[in-house]
């Protein structure tokens, strides 16, 4: 019973999400999701969605009053990001953030280095990220399906660690985050055509509440 119970919180909150569910605000459909949805709720819709960043905020949402408090700070910060990096695609989803930004933006092809370009937008995330500090931030890496399967693994976690480390370089605790490369195993567009292959070379940035924040947050809700 547990299990299908699981189950079909994930099939609603999936059906919500891929369906836009317009009559709802992100903060009320983080509240909902969170409710039930759980961390195997969270790896099924990423997984149907093609987002394994979505899968993970979700999986991680406490739900309720508290998790529609959360939702409205994630909703502050998100609208931040978005200005200080117009050309990133920052997304709200449930009780956090998806911050996608693409190879073009931080790496020179086939490279982990990263360009002078990609360390003045790192440096405007992290203005925003210091002004929350009550965050976790789990760094991706991933890549087009394009060379081995163990090539793209390494980049992948090359561009992840790259990213990281100059975020820690520039005053961000290592204990906010943390990195995984995910090489071509979670293409989100088609890497059938070179657009999506150029797409699908991304580093990907999760935000999501830190125990400080969810305890603050239910203690606001239990007021």
């Amino acid at each position: 019973m547990k299990t299908r119970r699981i189950l079909l919180s994930a099939a609603v909150a999936t059906g919500m999400l891929l369906a836009g569910c317009q009559s709802m605000t992100r903060t009320q459909k983080g509240a909902i999701i969170g409710t039930g949805a759980g961390a195997a709720a969270g790896a099924i819709i990423g997984r149907a969605a093609g987002n394994t960043a979505m899968g993970a905020v979700i999986g991680g949402a406490v739900g309720g009053a508290t998790g529609a408090i959360i939702g409205k700070k994630m909703d502050k910060q998100a609208a931040e990001m978005q200005k200080q990096i117009p050309n990133a695609t920052v997304e709200r989803v449930g009780e956090g953030i998806v911050i996608e930004l693409s190879d073009k933006i931080l790496f020179a092809t086939n490279s982990s280095d990263l360009s002078a370009q990609a360390k003045q937008n790192l440096d405007k995330m992290i203005t925003v990220f210091n002004n929350y500090p009550d965050t976790n931030i789990e760094i991706q890496g991933h890549t087009d399906s394009t060379g081995s399967d163990n090539y793209n693994q390494t980049l992948s976690e090359k561009r992840a660690n790259a990213v990281s480390s100059y975020l820690r370089s520039k005053g961000i605790s290592s204990s906010r985050l943390t990195t995984v490369g995910y090489g071509e195993t979670a293409p989100k567009y088609s890497n059938d055509t070179a657009d999506g292959r150029s797409q699908n070379r991304r580093v990907e940035f999760l935000v999501s509440a830190n125990e400080k924040m969810k305890a603050d947050a239910a203690k606001e809700a239990g007021k």
